[in-house]
């Protein structure tokens, strides 16, 4: 029954994030980035970035075998150049599912292009920094909270990229990118 409870939930989220059913319109995208820039953290970076790719929601879950997905748009300054989905499949220890949203800085147009290349993937050691949708500045390497100079310290491109998450709602946390396959395609 606990299996079966959690194997719904785990699609459920799954479907909740699919194309079809997600909000893809750029309202949506300026509403999860004005969420965003509630910490001062993201606020500068996005100030000084190249671009973006901003994910208004991804679904994820698992029992053991986990997965994740979500659609969202890459913009170079203010102007959208494409769209990316984002699919991840996960083993390990896991349980429950979750809803977040996840916005991907580009530092310079040497990271823009590698992203927006086609197919791109984070490397195992990956991980985002989570921001609570509460405090202004408070984020974290590993999902949880710290002080603001906490949080600027740890706050860097890493190969000219970073990656902020926020928690929509859910029983599931994870911080690690590590399996996160992207793939973009230009508009038209």
């Amino acid at each position: 029954m606990l299996i079966r409870a959690i194997l719904i939930t785990l699609f459920t989220f799954l479907a909740y994030s699919s194309p079809a059913l997600a909000d893809s319109d750029a309202q949506d995208d300026k509403d999860a980035l004005k969420i965003f820039m509630v910490s001062d953290v993201v606020s500068k970076i996005h100030k000084s970035a190249y671009g973006y790719a901003i994910f208004p929601n991804i679904g994820k879950g698992g029992f053991g075998i986990g997965g994740a997905h979500g659609t969202g748009r890459v913009y170079k300054g203010s102007k959208k150049t494409g769209d990316v989905s984002m699919t991840q499949i996960s083993f390990g220890f896991q349980v429950g599912g979750q809803a977040y949203r996840q916005v991907i800085y580009f530092q310079d147009k040497r990271a823009f292009d590698e992203f927006t290349g086609g197919e791109f993937e984070f490397s195992a050691q990956a991980e985002a920094i989570a921001i609570t949708s509460s405090a202004g500045a408070s984020a974290g390497s590993e999902g949880t909270s710290a002080s603001a100079n906490d949080a600027q310290s740890e706050t860097k491109y890493h190969k000219g990229i970073i990656v902020f998450t926020m928690g929509k709602g859910g029983l599931m946390y994870q911080a690690a990118l590590g399996g996160q396959k992207y793939s973009y395609t230009p508009s038209k």
